[in-house]
């Protein structure tokens, strides 16, 4: 047998485009939750995933496309995680509420660095149009789901001066809130008992469904 043969299969050198640009969407998530907005370069991010900036300049052109490119990732990864939870849920509403309430505290998307990175994009949005929209895109979509589920509840339960706005709205703002707390201080809180604080609001609001 001669040499040639015995040579093992070259290695892949290059990945495929969309496992490169998810490696350094991740490597922004991991740059922007350490250093701040701010301080996150194409230095900070091109350290996190191992890659030359070279790299992140061909995939992204520039950290604005990066940060919104991550900001986009985000956002979609949180709809599918709550559309995919709302499905497996049933035709019940209350299962569908309880399973929106589960999706904000576990993985993927209650992480601490993912946390972080939604705080800073939210501290950002006021003067990036495209952020704001991005967000307000996101926060649409979840509310409007929630909105249907808490009305089709309220009529199925027959529970009379409850407002699925009002809901919907504590609901969202007792979220932030807790988001923010594991986030600030995570021995303060954890992923368990801030999800229970929300069941024990829907046990509150709606007793006859929840325990």
């Amino acid at each position: 047998m001669g040499k040639a043969a015995l040579k093992s299969p070259a290695r892949k050198r290059t990945a495929p485009k969309e496992e490169r640009q998810q490696q350094l969407i991740q490597a922004t998530i991991r740059s922007v939750a350490s250093n701040g907005m701010s301080d996150t370069t194409m230095a900070t991010v091109s350290r996190e995933a191992g890659l030359s900036q070279g790299i992140i300049n061909l995939h992204f052109q520039s950290k604005d496309r990066l940060l919104v490119e991550t900001l986009r990732f985000l956002s979609e990864q949180y709809r599918e995680a709550w559309e995919k939870a709302v499905s497996r849920a049933g035709d019940s509403p209350a299962d569908k509420l309880a399973a929106m309430v589960a999706t904000d505290f576990k993985a993927p998307v209650c992480d601490r660095n993912k946390l972080a990175v939604w705080f800073a994009f939210w501290g950002e949005s006021k003067s990036r149009p495209t952020y704001r929209k991005i967000c307000a895109m996101r926060d649409m979509e979840y509310r409007a789901e929630m909105l249907q589920t808490c009305s089709d509840l309220i009529e199925q339960g027959d529970y009379k001066g409850i407002q699925a706005e009002s809901v919907a709205a504590s609901l969202s703002a007792m979220t932030s809130g807790l988001w923010l707390d594991m986030l600030t201080n995570p021995r303060s809180m954890s992923r368990d008992q801030a999800k229970q604080v929300c069941m024990s609001y829907l046990a509150i609001t709606f007793p006859r469904h929840f325990s």
